[in-house]
């Protein structure tokens, strides 16, 4: 029997350091999730990411699709750039919206039904990524005069700015206000949080490949 209770002692051992470290990994979460949605953590983050929230003027309004939903509609950051160009596009003197990326095609509809004239928009839908976009618009951009503005969310502005400069695209950001709206109320922080999480780890990603 004692030499029973020898052996089943490291076992025990090891159950209590495990629970040791479910106790620390769960009281570590429930610490985040309380500063997460009790703070303006979130907001701080985003406003981080977003830099000043203005409405440049300019010639040609570039406006980044995000993806579609999962019904394969307009999502819901794709609305809030769609509306922000509608907006810019009647009182900023732009003469060309560019859409790109593969969730572009519901914008367009979207901006033709709200009365921009489809003669004034130009759509590429071959691009699924930022680092795509930029290529594509490097290419179709290329010689056509006029400041070029940039638009896309609060929480993407920092990498595809950045993304669009490393390949000489000269553009003014105009950040839409997306995950500071969902941030707003505590009842979206945490959805918006892991928006950031996901957001950074994209932007380590496009760090290490030299895309930004």
């Amino acid at each position: 029997m004692a030499v029973s209770s020898v052996r089943s002692h490291p076992r025990s051992s090891a159950l209590r350091q495990a629970g040791r470290w479910l106790y620390r990994l769960l009281a570590a979460i429930g610490l985040v999730t309380v500063i997460v949605i009790s703070t303006p953590f979130v907001s701080w983050w985003v406003q981080a990411y977003a830099g000043s929230i203005e409405r440049p003027k300019g010639d040609i309004l570039i406006l980044l699709s995000a993806a579609d939903d999962d019904r394969g509609g307009i999502s819901f950051s794709s609305y809030w750039r769609a509306r922000e160009a509608i907006f810019a596009f009647q009182t900023g003197g732009f003469k060309k919206i560019v859409v790109t990326g593969g969730g572009g095609s519901c914008i367009l509809d979207y901006l033709v039904a709200e009365g921009i004239p489809r003669q004034a928009i130009l759509a590429e839908w071959g691009s699924h990524s930022t680092r795509e976009s930029g290529l594509a618009m490097a290419q179709l951009l290329r010689g056509m005069p006029g400041r070029k503005v940039l638009l896309t969310s609060d929480f993407h502005m920092y990498r595809a700015i950045r993304v669009f400069r490393k390949l000489r695209v000269e553009v003014t950001p105009m950040a839409v206000r997306d995950v500071l709206q969902t941030s707003a109320g505590w009842g979206g922080r945490f959805g918006s949080f892991e928006t950031m999480l996901q957001e950074s780890a994209k932007i380590v990603y496009y760090s290490l490949r030299g895309w930004i």
